[in-house]
């Protein structure tokens, strides 16, 4: 038989083991909830993560590009008209200067910007063929003009950002807003006005929160070209909204048929310091592989562009930007290597634009510069073809050519306009092209007959 102070202290021990096991749940509790809240945040910030991904829609140029590579590796005789790469080689000085680079072993790093060498080339280029007057310090060389597009818009762009995009547009710039944080504002462009901007269009889409207008001219996919009347008018309307800045993509600027010219936005008054100017060697200069391009503007902005290039891929190849120098050194414009370039193109263009002309059920503008033919080919959707079934978007037209014709074209719908397909005529020879016009007449055949 217990006391009173046995009974007590059992009590009290009783009691503090219920109080220890209580502070132990409790503890436990709190750790798993801690677990729980931190897997939550993970996940949150995760998902995130993958939904600015998941937004992001795969370039259907280059996944075509594939598709097409695949079934000529197979065998398959296919023509392909998708891609935007000039079929010439590289011009001999270019080559020569990557070799001697490679020889003479300039084969490391350069500074993150490019090397001065390259730079001055640029600053001098601007000014002698653009009007521009930049200092090497306002330039920007990195991995072909798409890098320099990005880091444009990730240096200027806040999230909630508005980027205005004339459209129809090359398939990047509304991914490229996107992985900014901002918001691809669309502004349709119709056949009627060859694929030119409404000013009156711009004005009423601009608000406190648009930050950048995309402008690219020598249009890529439409070949349409701004006068400078109508960049006039745009940059009135650009000065008028402190905040606005302008990309301007003049990638194609050198590949233009008469009498159509080429005016740089950032030489309109005014617009100089609210311009970002990007071009590269990719298409004039036949060095898609090079990756080579570069980006000029405010000195503050490009130091931006600088940062995140350097935390990014760091400097272009060394022995890219000899054969850059190289390639700046040809003469105005490229010289006769470049002007060659455009004369084939510009054949090119007239035939098919002759070929698409006498077909009936097609539509287009004719394009003044780069190497694109945007067609119209809406007249055929809503035709239920036996063998392959309905035919109603830009898709599934594309998809019907490759079947029955062999050849690969491109969906409008990847440009922002899907009653149309894109044609390159970059990468194959007339007599390549008049083999795909043939089998493409004959492919329409059965769509005529319904």
């Amino acid at each position: 038989m217990h006391g009173p102070g046995s009974l007590s202290f059992s009590s009290q021990l009783h009691s503090t083991s219920l109080t220890l096991k209580g502070l132990e749940l409790k503890r436990r509790q709190d750790y798993w909830c801690r677990v729980r809240r931190a897997v939550v945040i993970s996940r949150v910030k995760m998902e995130g993560e993958i939904e600015r991904v998941k937004s992001l829609k795969p370039s259907k140029t280059l996944s075509i590009l594939d598709q097409a590579i695949a079934l000529q590796q197979a065998g398959a005789p296919v023509i392909s008209l998708a891609i935007g790469e000039p079929d010439f080689h590289t011009p001999p000085a270019i080559l020569e200067a990557g070799v001697k680079a490679i020889c003479e072993g300039y084969t490391k790093y350069t500074p993150n910007a490019g090397i001065m060498e390259l730079r001055s080339a640029i600053s001098h280029k601007l000014k002698e063929e653009n009007g521009l007057s930049y200092n090497p310090d306002q330039i920007l060389v990195s991995n072909g003009a798409k890098q320099c597009s990005l880091q444009a818009m990730l240096a200027v762009c806040s999230p909630g950002d508005e980027v205005l995009i004339p459209s129809p547009s090359w398939v990047s710039y509304p991914e490229m807003a996107r992985l900014a944080d901002a918001n691809p504002v669309i502004l349709p462009t119709s056949m009627s006005q060859n694929y030119l901007l409404d000013p009156e269009l711009l004005e009423s889409n601009i608000t406190q929160k648009s930050r950048l207008l995309t402008l690219c001219s020598p249009c890529n996919p439409t070949g349409s070209i701004y006068p400078r009347e109508l960049l006039q008018h745009i940059s009135q309307i650009v000065a008028r909204h402190p905040r606005l800045l302008v990309l301007s993509d003049e990638t194609y600027e050198h590949i233009i048929y008469p009498p159509a010219t080429h005016t740089s936005f950032a030489l309109l008054p005014g617009m100089l310091e609210r311009t970002l100017t990007v071009n590269g060697f990719s298409k004039a200069f036949a060095m898609t592989g090079w990756r080579l391009g570069y980006l000029a503007g405010p000195k503050d902005i490009i130091a931006s562009c600088s940062k995140i290039q350097s935390q990014f891929t760091s400097g272009a190849s060394s022995i890219s930007q000899k054969a850059g120098v190289a390639a700046l050194g040809l003469g105005y414009a490229g010289g006769e290597a470049v002007a060659t370039m455009v004369k084939a193109f510009q054949e090119r263009r007239d035939f098919l634009v002759k070929s698409f002309g006498e077909m009936e059920g097609l539509k287009f503008s004719e394009p003044q510069g780069a190497f694109y033919l945007f067609i119209d080919v809406s007249g055929w959707y809503g035709v239920e073809v036996d063998g392959f079934g309905s035919v109603n978007n830009s898709e599934s037209i594309c998809q019907y050519l490759l079947d029955k014709a062999q050849v690969v074209v491109m969906p409008g719908e990847a440009f922002g306009d899907d009653k149309c397909i894109r044609i390159s005529y970059a990468s194959s020879s007339l007599s390549v092209l008049q083999a795909a016009v043939e089998r493409i007449r004959k492919a329409l055949i059965p769509l005529r007959s319904h």
